[in-house]
């Protein structure tokens, strides 16, 4: 794919997107509820969080034939958990008053210009809608960050909408999901991670997770191969309301969220240059390192030959302060200083480069026992 600039980019890094969906139930104390008790987690795990709504203009996103109807389970539920506009902007309020972004799906071009309406920082593409190029447009038309979900899409799908948000400059971020609710672990296909970072390497890659056997593996794993936001269904046990095995509580986002500093912490953060070696590494492998030693006496003005070494000098642990090791063995230098048999080569018994140059003497200096 092209290189692009992308603005914003950094608003997807490490961040988790929590989808509130239909879980309010049409019920504004419960969305409120469900806000409050997630944020509370996020708060207390000092984690970058959006919650998510999902939106629909539900008078006209069904055929009025089939209003009312029973027989299908997305149109009832759809219609059970309508809200009022006034009731969105509450929860998009409260959703700012404790410190997360927030964010929404619109499933329709009326809710886009809602997104609009309240200024979602964020708007997010279902995998459902990966073709829906009237709604992509109206979404592309805001010029807001986007994220999609990569779903049941074939390449080209993906290669479409991507190029599509490159050539507008939009910050685009690609979720691999698999669109099975629940996803059993054998279900995952946590290589897709991998990828989706070689075809589409100028954005965030994320994961979109709905297993529910435990909320630590797949964090690990993902973020090892480098998914840098992910999205879990939330909810809350509250008024004897089932939840779905695919939601997460606030306890399980807080085992998730406890797994991400924990693969944070053991990745190190450092992916794009060589990392810095930490100096208890090095006082630890400098205990390893051999030291030079001499076999027999000798005396001052002898020169070191590398083909006469090893009849003159030994290597062996442990490397003492002040001592020449292994890496330092020199060719065509002269000892200034006498040296017994089995006593260690030290910086002092040679004029060399590394007694002229004060850095390496102190950490000759400065190593080993």
């Amino acid at each position: 794919m092209t290189d692009v600039s992308q603005r914003d980019k950094e608003l997807f890094e490490n961040l988790f997107v929590l989808e509130l969906a239909n879980n309010h139930w049409g019920k504004l104390d419960r969305g409120l509820k469900i806000i409050r008790d997630h944020a509370a987690v996020v708060r207390f795990n000092n984690v970058k969080a959006a919650i998510k709504l999902q939106f629909r203009d539900v008078d006209d996103f069904i055929h009025p034939e089939f209003k009312g109807s029973t027989d299908l389970r997305y149109v009832s539920k759809t219609e059970a958990t309508k809200l009022s506009r006034a009731d969105f902007g509450r929860m998009v309020d409260e959703i700012r008053h404790v410190s997360c972004i927030p964010m929404a799906t619109p499933f329709d071009e009326t809710s886009v210009d809602l997104c609009v309406e309240f200024d979602m920082p964020i708007i997010k593409v279902a995998s459902s809608d990966m073709n829906d190029w009237p709604l992509i447009e109206k979404i592309a038309s805001t010029r807001r960050p986007t994220i999609i979900s990569s779903g049941g899409a074939s390449e080209k799908d993906l290669d479409d909408i991507v190029r599509f948000f490159e050539r507008r400059d939009i910050p685009l971020a690609i979720n691999h999901c698999v669109s099975l609710y629940p996803s059993e672990d054998g279900e995952l296909q946590l290589d897709q991670i991998d990828y989706l970072r070689h075809r589409y390497s100028n954005h965030v890659i994320g994961l979109s997770t709905h297993e529910y056997h435990d909320w630590s593996s797949s964090m690990l794993i993902s973020y090892g191969k480098g998914a840098r936001t992910w999205e879990r269904h939330i909810d809350i046990e509250y008024e004897g309301v089932s939840v779905s095995s695919y939601c997460s509580l606030p306890e399980q986002c807080d085992v998730w969220f406890k797994a991400f500093h924990k693969a944070k912490e053991m990745c190190g953060g450092v992916s794009t240059v060589r990392r810095t070696i930490s100096r208890k590494e090095t006082e630890y492998l400098n205990a390893l390192v051999r030291g030079v030693y001499a076999r027999r006496d000798l005396e001052p003005g002898y020169v070191f030959d590398k083909d006469r070494f090893d009849k003159d000098f030994y290597l062996a642990i442990p490397l003492r302060k002040g001592q020449l090791s292994c890496r330092e063995v020199m060719n065509g230098e002269a000892l200034t200083q006498p040296i017994r048999a089995d006593e260690g080569l030290m910086i002092d018994h040679i004029d060399g480069p590394y007694s002229a140059n004060a850095a390496l003497k102190s950490l000759i200096q400065n190593r080993g026992l």
